[in-house]
């Protein structure tokens, strides 16, 4: 089972007088990722180092950290919390003290596990994204059954028959949807399985 953060989190440790803060952030494109390292990075910091995961795309980033130290320990975070969508930023100030290759791997991967361990997630459900067409007189019932399937309205745009829905429904509940619309419109209203507003 794979989760998202549902919002930003952080967290903060010392480690050999070096001090760590942690930002971590729920994000759907590599666009958004990057827009939030560039927001919370410290630039009198040391370091600021980072990955993202948002499906099969990732990426890391060691920022002058010895190659494999600090962006892969951050990505094998994320990975091993079976987080996904999710950006995490580790801000390193140096305190005097070196930690060694192993040391950094763990000082790394360490504050960005207990970051995610503590931040606020929930289950990543796959959703399917259909677009529906009800006439006028089902349109408050059919609202009303909704969230008893976990739907939510994308967009909406009313005719002279009714409404047409761009509806995002869970995969796993599709099937059971599509059956109680057809029966609830009485074969009157009409799902299409491509969005279509």
């Amino acid at each position: 089972m794979l989760y998202k953060l549902t919002r930003i989190s952080n967290w903060e440790e010392e480690i050999k007088r070096s001090r760590f803060v942690v930002y971590a952030g729920p994000v759907d494109t590599t666009e958004a990722a990057l827009k939030f390292i560039e927001k919370y990075s410290v630039a009198e910091a040391t370091h600021n180092c980072w990955a993202y995961s948002i499906g099969d795309e990732y990426r890391f980033n060691d920022d002058g950290e010895p190659g494999g130290t600090a962006g892969r320990p951050i990505l094998q975070a994320i990975h091993g919390q079976q987080i996904d969508y999710a950006v995490v930023l580790v801000i390193r100030w140096f305190g005097g003290i070196k930690l060694g290759t192993g040391g950094l791997v763990r000082a790394y991967g360490g504050a960005a596990a207990q970051c995610l361990r503590v931040a606020d997630k929930r289950k990543l459900v796959p959703m399917v994204t259909i677009s529906c067409h009800c006439p006028f007189s089902y349109i408050s019932i059919i609202q009303a059954r909704m969230d008893e399937y976990d739907i939510s309205i994308n967009a909406e745009q009313f005719n002279a028959d009714g409404v047409i829905w761009e509806l995002a429904v869970p995969e796993a509940n599709l099937e059971d949807y599509i059956n109680a619309f057809t029966n609830i419109t009485r074969g009157q209203g009409v799902i299409n399985n491509e969005p279509a507003v």
